[in-house]
């Protein structure tokens, strides 16, 4: 009864593997096999490494989504780099009232699914190509290629973005979404392989309850209260 628990405890910590990964999986896996032939110390514990690192890298983990309509919770996780004023860029089509945008980056060793940021429908899907420059750059947003999401929300009938965008290594973004499709907070529509950057306009007026330097966990962290009034948070490093 004890190693049955012991099994079970073992099996319950291991997050189920994203289909978008198995054939990376299996790639890295044959390769390790080789090595491990041709040269099973050196090579071969790179490839085993590697092996590892991949499938971590593609884990999909449950999540617990706070509940609320009102709520724009993080696309993903990562590291609030930045929470800036911008004028929304031009291709969203969204105006060009200044904005608060809120910046997730995704470094190579994070869960690389993107979450829904709020309940509402998608009322716009815009594929950008573009460069491949680091995810952290400011000029990213603009420059490298991403898949930008227009939401309506359900609460308040608020215009929402959310920006899928590839870095240095990322070289896929993928998106399941279509058009006039209803969401829920916290449900999966898409991810960015090897690295990346998730940006999210709030509506005007709204302000962010995060803060920079916050580390982020997609489906659970509240970026934003479309009902609240308070003004944006403060922290510091402790």
């Amino acid at each position: 009864m004890g190693s049955k628990s012991l099994f079970s405890l073992i099996l319950d910590s291991i997050p189920p593997i994203h289909k978008e990964g198995y054939n990376f999986i299996a790639i890295f896996a044959v390769t390790t096999l080789l090595l491990l032939i041709i040269a099973p110390s050196f090579f071969g514990f790179l490839g085993i490494v590697a092996t590892i690192w991949c499938a971590l890298f593609f884990r999909d983990p449950q999540r617990v989504v706070p509940v609320g309509d009102n709520f724009i919770i993080s696309p993903a996780d990562g590291i609030i780099s930045k929470i800036e004023t911008v004028s929304p860029p031009e291709e969203l089509g969204i105006g060009n009232e200044e904005v608060i945008r809120v910046t997730v980056f995704l470094n190579i060793f994070n869960v690389h699914i993107n979450r829904f940021p709020v309940t509402g429908e998608v009322t716009a899907l815009n594929y950008h190509p573009g460069k491949f420059l680091s995810a952290n750059l400011d000029k990213a947003s603009v420059e490298n290629e991403r898949q930008s999401v227009v939401i309506k929300t359900k609460e308040g009938g608020h215009t929402v973005v959310c920006v899928q965008i590839a870095g240095l290594i990322a070289r896929r973004i993928v998106c399941y979404l279509e058009e006039k499709q209803e969401m829920q907070a916290g449900e999966r529509f898409g991810l960015i392989r090897f690295g990346s950057r998730a940006d999210i306009y709030l509506p005007a007026g709204v302000s962010p309850k995060v803060v920079e330097g916050q580390t982020a966990i997609g489906g659970e962290t509240i970026i934003a209260d479309l009902k609240s009034k308070a003004t944006a948070r403060k922290g510091e490093v402790r």
